[in-house]
């Protein structure tokens, strides 16, 4: 239902934090300091009033839910809520899925499920809430799933913002978050789709690496602002992964207007910035 012609962008990157209960994505101190490190807004939108923010500006969206309930004892936006959501808003919302590792089989029936019976078109694992390394034999059978569903998969890499500042971090630990990780599971699942989310600071070099050696790997540029970007990721945008990077923000903890502003004022190449902007992500989504 999305009309590719009509759309000026494509965001890879946009979070569900409020259920249809009120209920929070994150809560208490890591909330908050997320909240600081973004100084964003402490209100969010529903998934209905991100489909209206993104109508407006000729946008669609990938939007997911993070599950890291068994590292936080924090429930999430049930991924069911967030899938009907973008279905109700098909012409703009793309739904991803947020689902925990640690739950083994029971991630690996729920990922099967979300795509065959509610339509979700990949997924979102974010390694330093969920507490795991990405290339733990743990996550393999939930990998091999998502490969067989033909879906991407989208991890979080670099520093989070979730936590910063809170004493000993909130508990949640940098380490997991390497792209090197990544690497291990692009090579032991060849015909898996993967998204480096963020610039991977301070591990820029080692996503872009995986990026160029690994097929099927891309990176997404949401959480910062373009105007921050290392200036390699930015010669490597404009040559050799052209056709690997994505236009994503983190909203809504960064605008998509902030974002595209700055964006404008990067010497990426005219025939490369729309490709940055839709065009990757239309044909890794299968929207054209």
């Amino acid at each position: 239902m999305i009309d590719l012609d009509a759309l000026v962008a494509i965001d890879v990157h946009t979070h569900a934090e409020i259920a249809e209960n009120g209920a929070e994505s994150l809560g208490g101190e890591l909330k908050a300091a997320a909240d600081r490190y973004f100084k964003a807004g402490r209100e969010r939108p529903t998934v209905p009033q991100l489909a209206a923010h993104y109508r407006e500006r000729n946008m669609a969206a990938v939007v997911f839910t993070v599950d890291a309930e068994t590292a936080t004892g924090h429930p999430p936006v049930p991924n069911e809520e967030v899938a009907q959501a973008c279905a109700d808003n098909a012409d703009v919302l793309i739904p991803f899925a947020g689902v925990d590792p640690w739950k083994g089989r029971v991630a690996v029936r729920q990922a099967r499920r979300l795509v065959e019976e509610h339509g979700v078109r990949g997924f979102k694992l974010h390694p330093n809430l969920q507490a795991f390394f990405p290339n733990d034999r743990m996550a393999y059978d939930l990998y091999e799933t998502i490969a067989e569903l033909q879906v991407p998969v989208l991890f979080h890499t670099g520093q989070t913002g979730i936590g910063a500042g809170v004493p000993g971090g909130g508990g949640v630990r940098l380490k997991y978050s390497n792209p090197l990780h990544v690497d291990d599971v692009a090579a032991d699942f060849p015909d898996l789709t993967i998204i480096l989310a963020h610039p991977s600071f301070p591990w820029q070099d080692e996503a872009l690496a995986v990026a160029t050696h690994k097929p099927r790997v891309h990176i997404d540029l949401s959480g910062w602002s373009p105007k921050y970007f290392p200036p390699q990721l930015v010669q490597y945008a404009n040559t050799l992964l052209q056709d690997k990077v994505l236009f994503g923000s983190d909203y809504p903890l960064i605008s998509p207007d902030r974002w595209l502003a700055d964006f404008a004022n990067l010497p990426i190449k005219d025939d490369v910035r729309p490709k940055i902007l839709k065009d990757n992500a239309a044909r890794l989504l299968n929207l054209q």
